[in-house]
């Protein structure tokens, strides 16, 4: 009895050791109204957005650590669906758009990544993520309840989870991926389309939940996402934000660390200062996940930036800058925020605060343990003068437009307005003769073998199919030796009508006019005399797409390129039409 004894024990400790092998390896993630829970601990979670075709694979491991260094825990990025699928059924997953290697690397780093599928991504990233050909499947409307839409959207998504799946990178197979997103910031697409956009809210839900990647879906800026779905914020500040349910999670999807460039516009600047109040306050209010949008910008390579006339840097004024550098003071002074936040996180995660009124423009958030301990928010949202306060019988000086961390209920760790990381001065060198530059002449009036001849202007990208930013136009127009303008001098005047984006106009070669459209209004007009000669004059036009758009309701329907009219004014017969 004593050997049969033994040997059960000895099962028992063998199975204590099995499962404990199990939890180690794979985890489940849950959550409550007060946070995402992973293997059944709750977390304070700072993420930060590296979009990996933005950048080379070269650099993710750097960015990647970077992030970890300044304190991140997760790393978040679109799916990228026209990088993936340039045509239909045929996938590319090499390079920048090596989506699995990314993944594995975070893994490595020993972070987590919330996988935001979309598939629409909006990013200011060409038609917002959409392969082109996607525009020309029968039938389609894209972003609603439409039949051709969801069946390309549901292919392309159970695609990407599949081959999550294969690779086993979500957190419950021992991968990295606690959180999933299904769409982008449809809730003011749905309020606009009203019962169609309900009903495809709820279709892409379900589909999503379907999937079964063991890991929440959010949807963000959706204050109707169906259960069990998450609804979260994006936008500056995020702390008046409320799930949508009471056992949901306060989750801020999108903190914008600063804005993206487009070009001829200023470039967008963040103070760090800011930054830092507008993430103390939401975490003070009961916020448990934060991601910076961006954390690394980086570069919109080749023709990938949307729009259109968003610039090829994508910068964002993000804590790690275009090259994968650290932005001093942002990159230390959020690396020094999180450090206070992580101290508050046992006090966070397991009670709602209690707000004590300071003074006009100032309140504590008081948060407490359960063994008695406690973590305290001080904050001045006085935008002009500083305040003393009394907390706990003490005295507290607080800055403008700030907010104080106290891990103790004691003593202040950080201020968000008080910057203690050293400032960053760059400077550009050179590396000796290291680079060379070359200039070349484009022939204006080329033109290959694709060119041909039809009556009538035709929309841009149906003859071009996004595969180049430009369609020349191009028409010969005689001008008989009697014509007026020849003997006064005076040029006629050519009128062009765009949809945009750029135009250049040429005449007999030589170039006549350049006009430009903008973000705010893409058309344009060219209007402007021209110098014409007698006999055979030829008109050569070249439109250029400046990105396609990203956002909008049925942007699919866009236009781009010459559409018209195109006139003639000034000659002996008065106007000619040359549309």
């Amino acid at each position: 009895m004593e050997f049969v004894f033994k040997m059960q024990k000895y099962n028992l400790m063998l199975m204590i050791l099995v499962c404990s092998w199990v939890c180690f390896c794979t985890a489940s993630v849950t959550y409550d109204h007060k946070a995402i829970s992973i293997n059944g601990q709750r977390k304070i979670l700072i993420s930060g957005s590296i979009h990996y075709p933005r950048s080379t694979p070269e650099m993710w491991p750097d960015l990647i650590q970077k992030a970890k260094e300044g304190g991140v825990d997760v790393i978040q990025t679109y799916v990228f669906w026209n990088g993936h699928e340039p045509q239909p059924g045929q996938y590319y997953f090499e390079d920048r758009y090596d989506l699995v290697n990314f993944i594995k690397l975070i893994k490595q780093a020993g972070l987590y990544a919330h996988l935001r599928i979309g598939p629409y991504a909006c990013a200011e990233w060409n038609f917002g993520g959409f392969p082109v050909w996607l525009k020309y499947v029968p039938g389609i409307s894209f972003r609603t309840d439409n039949g051709p839409f969801k069946a390309a959207m549901e292919k392309f998504t159970r695609k990407i989870v599949n081959m999550m799946k294969a690779e086993r990178l979500y957190e419950n197979e021992g991968g990295p991926i606690i959180l999933s997103q299904i769409e982008n910031e449809y809730g003011p697409m749905e309020y606009e389309l009203g019962a169609p956009g309900r009903a495809y809210t709820k279709w892409a839900a379900q589909m999503a939940l379907g999937l079964g990647t063991g890991v929440p879906w959010v949807m963000c800026k959706q204050d109707d996402a169906p259960d069990p779905i998450i609804n979260t914020c994006n936008g500056f500040y995020c702390d008046y934000f409320s799930p949508n349910k009471n056992f949901k999670p306060k989750m801020w999807t999108e903190a914008w660390t600063g804005w993206f460039t487009e070009f001829g516009g200023a470039v967008p600047y963040r103070p760090a200062e800011d930054l830092a109040y507008s993430v103390a306050k939401f975490i003070q209010s009961g916020g448990s996940f934060i991601n910076y949008y961006m954390y690394h910008g980086g570069t919109n390579f080749g023709r990938t930036a949307g729009g259109p006339f968003i610039a090829t840097s994508y910068d964002y004024d993000a804590p790690l800058d275009e090259y994968g550098l650290k932005r001093e003071a942002k990159w230390g002074h959020l690396k020094d925020l999180h450090r206070a936040i992580k101290l508050c996180e046992p006090a966070l995660v397991n009670g709602d605060p209690s707000i004590i009124t300071l003074g006009n423009f100032q309140k504590a958030y008081v948060y407490k343990y359960k063994t008695g301990g406690c973590a305290a928010f001080l904050s001045n949202n006085d935008r002009n003068a500083y305040a003393s306060v009394n907390f706990r019988n003490q005295r507290y000086n607080i800055p403008p437009w700030s907010i104080s961390i106290l891990p103790d209920c004691k003593n202040t760790v950080y201020n968000t307005a008080r910057v203690g990381a050293q400032s960053a001065l760059m400077k550009m060198t050179s590396e000796g003769g290291g680079f060379t530059w070359q200039s070349y002449n484009d022939v204006t009036e080329s033109y290959d073998d694709n060119s041909y001849t039809t009556v009538g202007l035709l929309e841009q990208l149906n003859v071009t199919r996004d595969a180049s930013d430009y369609l020349w136009y191009m028409t010969d127009v005689r001008v008989g030796s009697n014509e007026g303008f020849l003997r006064s001098g005076k040029w006629p005047t050519l009128l062009v009508s765009s949809a945009g984006h750029a135009l250049h106009v040429f005449i007999n070669g030589q170039l006549s006019g350049t006009v430009y459209g903008s973000q705010q209004n893409r058309k344009l007009t060219f209007n402007k005399p021209v110098n014409l000669r007698s006999g055979v004059n030829k008109i050569s036009l070249l439109s250029i797409a400046v990105g396609l758009p990203n956002i909008g309701p049925h942007f699919e329907t866009w236009n781009a390129g010459v559409l018209g009219p195109v006139t003639l004014y000034g000659l002996n017969g008065g106007k000619r039409d040359l549309t």
